[in-house]
């Protein structure tokens, strides 16, 4: 009797870890406030243009961060990273036309205006997207994949489009929830899962915004990493 009570209670851990140990989050390390509502200390920016300041496109004010949108670049900051939970809210500016940006992770090899990363999509109707960008790894064979080879700035782009659209009318604030764990990314927008995708290139790197073709506002950057 007690073998078999030994047996089966060792069956119940190991179908619990089946069950939570790929989407569960571990133990936090202390959350880093990357935006700290008063200036862009610590972050690093790349540009297109070369010619063109950071203050031309990124300026914060009354605790918002503001990206102009052009030319094509983004912020980045560390620390690096693989496995992460990082909590983004922004909003497509009050009176302006919504257009497209990103968040950037697992920044890595040379910095380009559009790098070597990771990107959950924030094209306004397509946000919840994921793709891998300048030859970064997605697998295929999932559901929503798809490919664009030899894009002008981004290289190959390998992704899976969200399985839904859960975004606030343009002008209001939405909250994303991008949880990477190894080759697993989930994301959440307000609230809701809207993707999870696998085989995602594992491989640390810096967080980013990026700027391509909208005046978009932020509100919070914050990162947890996973033990």
């Amino acid at each position: 009797m007690r073998k078999r009570t030994l047996i089966l209670s060792l069956a119940a851990a190991g179908l619990g870890l089946a069950v939570t140990g790929c989407w569960t989050p571990g133990q936090y390390e202390a959350k880093t406030e990357l935006f700290n509502g008063k200036d862009l200390e610590g972050w690093k920016y790349v540009l297109a243009d070369p010619n063109v300041r950071m203050d031309q496109v990124w300026s914060v004010q009354d605790g918002i961060l503001t990206c102009q949108g052009e030319p094509v670049g983004f912020l980045f900051k560390e620390p690096e990273t693989t496995n992460f939970r990082l909590i983004v809210e922004y909003r497509w500016a009050p009176d302006a036309k919504p257009g497209n940006s990103g968040i950037f992770s697992r920044i890595h090899g040379t910095l380009k205006p559009l790098p070597p990363a990771v990107e959950v999509q924030l094209k306004h109707g397509s946000a919840g997207d994921v793709l891998g960008l300048q030859g970064t790894e997605v697998a295929g064979g999932q559901e929503r994949f798809f490919e664009v080879k030899k894009h002008a700035l981004a290289g190959d782009i390998a992704g899976v489009k969200a399985a839904s659209n859960n975004e606030k009318p343009a002008g209001e604030w939405n909250r994303v929830e991008i949880l990477a764990q190894g080759p697993r990314y989930q994301v959440k927008m307000n609230g809701k899962v809207v993707n999870e995708v696998d085989g995602v290139e594992v491989v640390p790197g810096r967080v980013g915004l990026q700027s391509e073709g909208g005046v978009i506002q932020f509100r919070r950057v914050t990162l947890y990493r996973l033990f």
